[in-house]
């Protein structure tokens, strides 16, 4: 029993604020931004298993994400394909493209990888905006409600509770990877690839089951989003949305998947809180997160972890 509480207490406890949390929640509004925050944690978790277990660095991991957004916009609308097929075909493709992708771009290390993934970013964003004819162009285009046995999804509740459901999936999944032989290799080679090779580990295998997993992370946030706000625009695959991913993952904890639930809610909830501040929004937001990494250096979930002699979920 211990060692079930210690595997599953994180996704346990993240299913009793996911079931409780509209209890507390007073309006459609609030329910909304809990509904970003879940789609946001999802997306960051998939780049904590890249950048926190596997070590490797990712700074256009929202292409994966237009990917998936713009999926569920250009094919039900230009094809005719139904939303959910579209849907799954935007998944598969981005989970494609980064196998295609990631091979010889995970053959680079350290600065090298990063300016490469940013291009891949800066790539897709550039596609997606120039292709007026398909995307819509710096506009974007609106995105088909999805509809399930004849009943078109609408209602802000609704959406809250299918993010948080692929969240908790998300979540279990993650779990399972973490504590498999895959999990294990991407630990090992996070400490010392060159030790992992020693060992035996396919390293270049394992770093890429990492990048298309936290592809398909992506594409999934994207498509949800796409759906709940009914529009895409080339924003969402753009360089600033790649580097606001990372700093919810650095920010919550790199190799801690409650610190990419905290760490995206603290991005997403921050600026709502600030506006308080009207131009000095951005300032404030920035100073915040100075702080927190200058105080809790390895983010905030491990930081807090160490200091109360916990361990990291």
């Amino acid at each position: 029993m211990p060692a079930l509480l210690r595997r599953y207490g994180v996704l346990l406890l993240l299913l009793v604020l996911v079931a409780s949390l509209p209890l507390a929640l007073p309006s459609n509004y609030h329910v909304r931004i809990a509904t970003l925050v879940w789609i946001s944690a999802l997306v960051v978790m998939g780049l904590n298993l890249l950048m926190g277990y596997a070590g490797q660095v990712s700074l256009g991991h929202a292409g994966f994400f237009g990917i998936g957004a713009y999926a569920v916009a250009i094919l039900p609308a230009h094809l005719g394909v139904p939303p959910l097929l579209a849907f799954l075909l935007g998944v598969a493709a981005a989970g494609l493209l980064a196998f295609v992708v990631g091979r010889p771009i995970l053959r680079l290390k350290g600065y090298y990888l990063a300016v490469a993934t940013l291009g891949f970013g800066i790539l897709v964003a550039m596609v997606l905006q120039n292709e007026m004819v398909w995307t819509g162009g710096p506009d974007g285009m609106t995105v088909p409600r999805l509809e399930l046995m004849g009943v078109r999804l609408r209602s802000p509740m609704t959406w809250y509770w299918i993010s948080g459901g692929t969240l908790l999936l998300g979540m279990l999944l993650a779990i399972h990877l973490i504590e498999s032989p895959t999990g294990r290799a991407l630990r090992a080679i996070h400490d010392s690839e060159i030790a992992a090779r020693v060992a035996g580990i396919d390293a270049p295998q394992a770093k890429l089951a990492a990048f298309v997993i936290s592809a398909v992370y992506a594409a999934v946030g994207g498509g949800l989003l796409a759906w709940v706000n009914g529009l895409v625009t080339p924003d969402m695959a753009g360089f600033l949305h790649s580097i606001e991913l990372v700093a919810m993952a650095v920010l919550g904890g790199l190799g801690s998947l409650l610190g990419s639930v905290l760490g995206a809610a603290v991005l997403v909830l921050l600026p709502q809180l600030l506006t308080l501040f009207h131009e000095y929004e951005q300032l404030v937001l920035g100073l915040v997160m100075m702080l927190a990494m200058i105080f809790l250096r390895a983010g905030i979930v491990p930081s807090i972890a160490a200091r109360l002699g916990w361990r990291a979920a």
